[in-house]
């Protein structure tokens, strides 16, 4: 697990990827990419006869240009990070805030890897993952991304607790551009790990994120809303964006409660007061069947670990 700590004392708990799975991943699109880069210069070969060396020649290097480094990128782009290889090997490209990557960081990877894959046949890229404490390529140094493992424990991945119910849909106009993927980083692993630390220091840094994300945004926090509620809700939001961009579907579906998280993170925890006593029927009557309450919580859902305010 890499424990890249940010400016925020969070610590990162991204899965990166190995080197000889990497490797292998690599080799397998690499093989798949020189096939078709034969396939498609037999196939110029036997359409381009009759026209001169030069023609012959800028065709050849805009093959090349097209299948071996075009084709890579075009993959990771349409497919978010994951290419044949790295489906095989259950693999993935990702941001380093754990987002999915977009054209820009596919372009960076596969214009870096021209040199350090195709030119010297891998030497610099197994020396640069060597070298990274989270085995980076400086493909993945110079576009912000790593390459984690997909297939992991379920029970130890971690936890990003859901928003509010009272918050939901409160924060879906709101710009979320300029928000830096490091401030993004900050508010995840901060929400991972909010219950494990002293009440006041995780109520100082909730309102530091918060105002920080605040400023990004244009928008102040709401009156009312505590800092770790908010920050919940606006991660929600993004992450609900980045699945409708990624794979095409409706609102990002947040996960269960943890089984070691507190029943409220907000300064306005405490006891939850208690519903009166309801009388009993009167004597002689024919009890009515009992409707449940909208307000009260059913059982089997989980909690979100936050208190809507007064």
């Amino acid at each position: 697990m890499s424990e890249l700590v940010t400016g925020e004392a969070v610590a990162l708990e991204l899965r990166p990827a190995k080197l000889p799975s990497r490797a292998l991943a690599v080799a397998l699109d690499l093989a798949v990419a020189v096939v078709a880069y034969l396939l498609v210069t037999a196939v110029l070969l036997a359409t381009t006869s009759s026209l001169d060396d030069a023609a012959q020649v800028a065709l050849s290097i805009a093959a090349f240009l097209l299948v071996l480094v075009g084709g890579p990128i075009a993959v990771e782009t349409l497919s978010h990070g994951r290419s044949l290889g790295k489906l095989a090997f259950g693999l993935r490209v990702v941001r380093d805030d754990g987002g999915p990557i977009r054209f820009r960081h596919a372009l960076v990877r596969g214009a870096v890897g021209v040199v350090e894959i195709l030119m010297t046949f891998g030497v610099v890229a197994c020396i640069a993952s060597l070298v990274s404490a989270r085995g980076r390529r400086l493909g993945d140094v110079f576009a912000g991304t790593l390459v984690v493992r997909e297939r992991i424990p379920v029970g130890r991945a971690g936890f990003v607790p859901a928003p509010p119910p009272w918050l939901a849909g409160r924060f879906a106009g709101l710009d979320l551009s300029a928000v830096p993927d490091g401030l993004w980083l900050a508010v995840r692993q901060y929400l991972n790990r909010m219950w494990q630390l002293d009440p006041q220091v995780s109520h100082g840094m909730a309102q530091r994120l918060a105002d920080d994300l605040a400023a990004r945004t244009g928008a102040p926090v709401p009156q009312g809303i505590p800092a770790a509620a908010f920050l919940a809700a606006v991660m929600h939001e993004r992450q609900s964006r980045d699945a409708r961009q990624a794979f095409g579907t409706g609102a990002f579906a947040p996960p269960a409660a943890h089984p070691g998280a507190p029943a409220s993170y907000g300064p306005s925890a405490g006891a939850r007061p208690q519903s009166p006593a309801r009388p009993g029927p009167a004597p002689g009557s024919v009890p009515l069947p009992a409707v449940p309450q909208r307000n009260e919580p059913h059982g089997d859902r989980p909690a979100t670990g936050f208190v809507p305010p007064a």
